[in-house]
């Protein structure tokens, strides 16, 4: 019951940045906007509820499944990126790289603040 209490709230926040995106027409995923506002609600509250963190966690074992539909249109659109292959492949190498950056300077960060507090 917990684990569906928690996909509520994912679904709830899903549903308020597809409002978002349609009430001041942005040219952003619901989802995405959904994911920045839970974001910075988790932010000001400093903690994951329980529900809300097994919710996750039953989502991140079948992330592949969520990230499949954009491959599939991918696929089905390869032509229109015939002649751009040189900008596709340095558009993916540079967003690889700078994910990958930002995620180790994050770790280092959480982890010196982790250090800091006497545990």
């Amino acid at each position: 019951m917990s684990m569906l209490r928690g996909f509520l709230v994912l679904v709830l926040f899903f549903i308020l940045g597809e409002s978002m995106r349609v009430l001041f027409a942005l040219p952003v995923s619901g989802g995405v906007l959904g994911m920045v506002v839970i974001t910075f609600t988790l932010m000001v509250k400093g903690n994951v509820s329980d529900e809300l963190a097994s919710a996750s966690q039953g989502l991140i074992s079948v992330l592949v499944l969520l990230i499949m539909p954009g491959v599939v249109g991918v696929f089905f659109t390869a032509d229109q990126f015939s002649g751009q292959w040189l900008a596709v492949a340095t558009a993916l190498l540079v967003g690889t790289f700078l994910s990958v950056l930002t995620t180790l300077l994050l770790m280092q960060l959480v982890t010196a603040r982790g250090d800091g507090d006497g545990e």
